[in-house]
């Protein structure tokens, strides 16, 4: 409430600026006068008082929460599920709130990763020096060694790192339908080597020094004269937007610098990376692939870079609500017949799981997911890929070559 009482206070000050400088020489004296009185007020110390500092904890336990038996994140006095809202009328400090436990979600699951699913931390570019930037992905111990079977996880876009399908579902929901824990679990259990992407670690960022801004500034190579022109309408721009920003923005938070990772700066250039320095050199006979959302749209870039290896090496590809576009994309008719035949999208639907749904594109059959969820796709469609994987399996080892597999048969439909 304390903000909107400002905030109409500043609209009121602000009309009435407007209105004067509309009037003649003694309406611009008011101006001034408005104008000095507002350079008075210290901005910085009125929204103090009324936006807490955004300082958080970098534990569970100093948010007070933790996930209980059943996965499930919940406070450790009260037993309730997070709560979003905090404190009243302070989005923007709940928001960094929330952000701030996501960072601790993602350390948690790497941790499971690695205690729970004895997966490896691998770090890239394979020949990083010391000081270069880093990505890393993780991978079961027979990853590069087993003969036969190798699963590869890539989740989609946004704030979500290795180990995750959707960050909102591990806080708000349980770790099983928000992480890729049980994917691995399972495919430990029926003799995959594991390997999870981690396609959103593109780049690190690094505090913006005083130096670099200056360098940002200074590096024109204009005349004098216009670059002091310059100078000037952007120090008053700088002043306007600092005086706005003081109200909107009074914990002005650290510069940064995007610091990208080599060969790693996309999903896409991730994907193949990690394709061509472990995938393809892996041992394993059938590849299969579990990409969510804008990992389904990796694979295709993928698949249109390598083809023939992406052919050569796996089995089959189960997308789940894959925002990929073969036209978009321009994948060439050899790979939509090749995705026909081999992959099937779970696309987010009211329609009971594995029904078949309809497609405007002629690439791959999709099928509900039982779900209308965007985010809970992977998770509902669990058991129908582990089947459709076994099946595909199966009929290449029956038949001596990769034919569709039953279900691929009963929903695959005739080219556009």
């Amino acid at each position: 409430m304390y903000v909107s009482s400002i905030a109409l206070i500043w609209l009121q000050i602000w009309i009435s600026m407007a209105q004067i400088q509309q009037g003649g020489p003694d309406e611009k004296e008011k101006t001034t006068a408005l104008k000095d009185l507002l350079s008075r007020i210290d901005l910085d110390e009125l929204m103090k008082k009324d936006e807490p500092p955004l300082e958080f904890p970098d534990t569970l336990e100093g948010f007070e929460y933790a996930f209980n038996e059943k996965g499930q994140l919940r406070h450790i006095k009260t037993g309730e599920p997070f709560v979003f809202n905090y404190r009243e009328d302070l989005h923007r400090w709940n928001q960094k709130r929330y952000e701030a436990l996501g960072e601790i979600i993602t350390k948690y699951v790497y941790e499971l990763l690695e205690e729970e699913c004895c997966l490896k931390k691998v770090y890239i570019p394979v020949d990083a020096m010391e000081s270069e930037p880093r990505s890393f992905i993780f991978v079961s111990e027979d990853a590069m060694t087993n003969p036969d079977k190798l699963m590869i996880l890539i989740h989609g876009s946004g704030v979500v790192r290795a180990g995750q399908w959707a960050r909102r579902l591990i806080i708000n929901e349980d770790l099983d339908s928000g992480s890729q824990v049980p994917y691995i679990k399972r495919a430990i259990e029926e003799g995959y080597g594991v390997i999870v992407l981690n396609p959103n670690e593109n780049y690190i960022e690094v505090e913006k020094t005083k130096a670099q801004v200056q360098l940002s500034s200074d590096s024109s190579d204009e005349p004098a004269e216009k670059r002091e022109r310059k100078d000037k309408i952007q120090k008053d721009t700088k002043k306007r937007r600092d005086f706005y920003e003081k109200y909107r923005n009074p914990q002005k938070e650290k510069e940064t610098v995007q610091l990208y990772i080599r060969e790693n700066g996309s999903p896409e250039e991730h994907a193949i990376y990690v394709w061509d320095h472990f995938i393809s050199q892996s041992a394993a006979e059938n590849v299969f692939f579990v990409a969510h959302s804008y990992g389904g749209l990796a694979f295709v870039e993928l698949m249109i870079q390598r083809e023939a290896e992406v052919k050569n090496k796996v089995t089959a590809v189960a997308l789940t609500d894959s925002v990929h576009n073969v036209w978009h994309q321009e994948a060439g008719k050899t790979i939509r017949e090749w995705m026909r035949e081999n992959c099937c999208n779970w696309v987010s639907s009211s329609e009971p799981l594995d029904t078949s749904v309809e497609s405007m594109l002629p690439d791959c059959p999709r099928v509900s997911a039982g779900t209308e969820r965007h985010e809970l796709t992977s998770w509902k469609s669990f058991p129908s890929i582990f089947r459709f994987f076994g099946e595909a399996l199966e009929a290449k080892q029956s038949s001596g070559k990769g034919v569709p597999t039953r279900r691929s048969q009963r929903i695959r439909y005739e080219e556009l």
